[in-house]
């Protein structure tokens, strides 16, 4: 359906593309029935789960999947879990999940929608905070996840906050935003270091005859080989991403130095929350009460200290018949008649005279892993590259080299926008396009970089909340006032981001589309208070209305350039005059016309199209919502697409 040449994405007819599409879906990440309406309050059935029916009951399918399309995306970035896979135990892989699975890439073959499979994690697994990892990976190699929230060694939502409360936001118990601060917490440290690093910092530990870190890997990938041999001969399924946002664990971190500003050393970001170092949490791991100072991050200066609190006060051990613990037995500390002592300051930071390279040493195998895993199933397949987003703001990009056919999957957000869930389209000087150029450029810069010849970016993520504002539209919504106005906040934010993406002629997948979100501050898209969905069911109108479910239509649904009749040199669209304006360099030798999707709710009189350049003539497919423009000759063609 898709291929790659160079810094390109290409159809089988040798056109130039544009992937615009959507991650399907937020509330992929839980088991059916484990969402904001039923959330559990602690993980004994972890191994009992099902995932069947995410991101939504087959027989929805064709309704989620013809709204998706007739919103003008053409690609997925499909969710799924190593928990969904493999939740039961080691290798017992989920039949009836993996029958569903493939049933959904074969109902999205069946729109003309691409797909590419992503296995998806935030800090690590549910029983840590977020999502990924089955419950009995922490009983493999160790850990007691029971143990867990009674040592303070995780901030979960389903253990932190009262859901019997009718408080829906509750920053005293579980603040917003606030799930990212486990990656600075001890069951993250201990998983991400064993995960990418333990062969090089414990080779002692063993976990089923093998070093953690291969026992991790190996496991993993073969969840993925598991999801790849079902979907081999799919046409529409492009290939793997390699894992969402890998975190560090606590590589590059000193082992007890506390950081109270931004560190070049390590790009994990200090969060409001306790801050620790990585000799509190292995001293909270093993059972030790801790203190800690506590920080405020206010907008993007540097956090404060505003006090302190004690964690762990009844010693919890979270090692399973309380230890050994691994780091201690390979020198990063000790613990000799109660007091902690740091055995290797930088044992998290060099070795054998070398500082530790996290892309270099760690990630590069990884990649090298995951594309060998992926096409050992089928060669053609895409490896979508991630890495640890936060490394992007010390300017670091991918290691060297890269596999071969290896497409930027990196990911971008408005930090402020996300982070704060505000955003006034009224504030004077709240034009945000010269950041946003930067911001993404150095995205695409890395995707240029990656290989000789380059190689395509995909924005696996970028997207709005859109509770912003203490979920004003939701308030307006209930109050009958559905028209576009209610989301004018959204669209225009949304709208900032994709003018820059036509720009830098850049493939997205938004995130996200949720089909059991709800317009409750709650619930949202059914994880961590999280509300990123441009679809939810309070949004319905009437059938026949093209933006029932959808929020913020104005800001995505939009025309675009799908695929080029040669090299697509430029493109743009004013929303306002609703002009969209392209430069194709033909070239005689590609088969197939130029494509550009054509919202009919944006154009209900249909469109005028004015060409210049090389002889060209067009027509409008108004069923498939589509411009076809067919030029007679080689050269440049510009297209000016406007209102009929």
């Amino acid at each position: 359906m898709f291929d790659i040449d160079g810094p390109r994405f290409v159809d089988a007819q040798g056109r130039h593309a544009i992937l615009r599409g959507v991650n399907l879906g937020g509330d992929t990440k839980l088991p059916f029935g484990h969402d904001g309406r039923n959330p559990p309050r602690d993980f004994a059935d972890h191994r009992d789960v099902s995932f069947v029916g995410r991101p939504f009951p087959l027989d929805q399918a064709d309704e989620h999947l013809s709204r998706i399309k007739s919103w003008g995306f053409n690609v997925l970035r499909l969710l799924t879990t190593w928990e969904a896979v493999e939740h039961a135990g080691q290798g017992q892989y989920d039949e009836a999940y993996l029958d569903y699975l493939t049933a959904v890439c074969t109902k999205a073959n069946d729109y003309g929608l691409a797909v590419f499979i992503d296995f998806h994690q935030d800090v690590w697994s549910r029983m840590s905070g977020g999502d990924g990892a089955p419950g009995w990976v922490f009983e493999a190699v160790g850990l007691n996840l029971a143990a867990f929230d009674a040592a303070d060694a995780v901030h979960v939502m389903q253990q932190r906050y009262d859901y019997a409360s009718s408080e829906h936001r509750q920053e005293d118990r579980y603040p917003m935003m606030s799930w990212p601060r486990n990656y600075q917490m001890p069951v993250n440290g201990v998983m991400w270091t064993a995960f990418f690093a333990g062969a090089t910092l414990t080779p002692d530990w063993i976990v089923d005859g093998r070093n953690v870190q291969d026992f991790l890997q190996e496991t993993y990938l073969g969840a993925m080989r598991a999801v790849a041999e079902r979907l081999s001969d799919l046409p529409n399924v492009l290939g793997f991403d390699s894992l969402n946002e890998p975190a560090l664990g606590w590589v590059g971190q000193k082992v007890s130095e506390r950081r109270d500003g931004p560190d070049a050393s390590n790009a994990t970001p200090i969060w409001s929350g306790p801050l620790w170092t990585p000799l509190d949490c292995l001293k909270a791991a093993r059972g030790l009460p801790v203190r800690l100072p506590v920080m405020k991050r206010t907008g993007i200066g540097k956090p404060e200290v505003i006090g302190e609190t004690d964690l762990n006060p009844n010693g919890v051990s979270i090692w399973l018949n309380d230890g050994p613990d691994p780091f201690e037995v390979a020198g990063a500390w000790s613990l000799v008649d109660g007091v902690a002592t740091v055995g290797d300051e930088d044992f998290f930071r060099i070795r054998d005279g070398r500082a530790i390279d996290h892309e270099h040493d760690f990630m590069a195998p990884f990649f090298a892993r995951v594309a060998a895993s992926i096409r050992s199933v089928r060669a053609d397949w895409l490896l979508f590259g991630e890495m640890c987003p936060y490394l992007m703001i010390q300017g670091k990009t991918f290691p060297q080299p890269m596999p071969e056919r290896t497409v930027n999957a990196s990911h971008w957000y408005d930090v402020e926008i996300l982070g704060t869930k505000r955003y006034d389209p009224d504030t004077p000087g709240n034009d945000r396009s010269q950041r946003y150029a930067f911001q993404l450029g150095f995205i695409r810069a890395m995707g240029l970089a990656m290989r000789e010849g380059g190689a395509p970016t995909l924005i696996g993520e970028f997207g709005i909340p859109y509770d912003m504002n203490d979920g004003e539209a939701f308030e307006r919504w209930a109050e009958g006032d559905h028209g576009a106005d209610v989301w004018r906040a959204h669209s225009q934010a949304l709208g900032a981001m994709y003018d820059t993406m036509d720009q830098l002629l850049l493939s997205s997948t938004q995130w996200n589309y949720s089909a059991t979100n709800a317009n409750d501050l709650r619930i949202g898209d059914g994880w961590n208070q999280e509300d990123l969905s441009i679809y939810s069911p309070d949004q319905t109108t009437s059938e026949n209305d093209p933006a029932s479910g959808s929020r913020a239509l104005e800001g995505f649904s939009r025309p675009y350039v799908q695929r080029g009749q040669g090299v697509i040199a430029s493109m743009a669209f004013d929303a306002r005059s609703l002009r969209l304006t392209a430069v194709i360099e033909v070239d005689e030798a590609v088969a197939g016309v130029t494509e550009i999707f054509v919202p009919n709710w944006r154009y209900p009189d249909g469109v005028a199209v004015a060409l210049s350049g090389v002889p060209a003539d067009w027509i409008h497919d108004t069923v498939s919502q589509i411009v076809r423009v067919k030029a007679s000759g080689a050269g440049s063609l510009k297209i000016e697409l406007t209102a009929g």
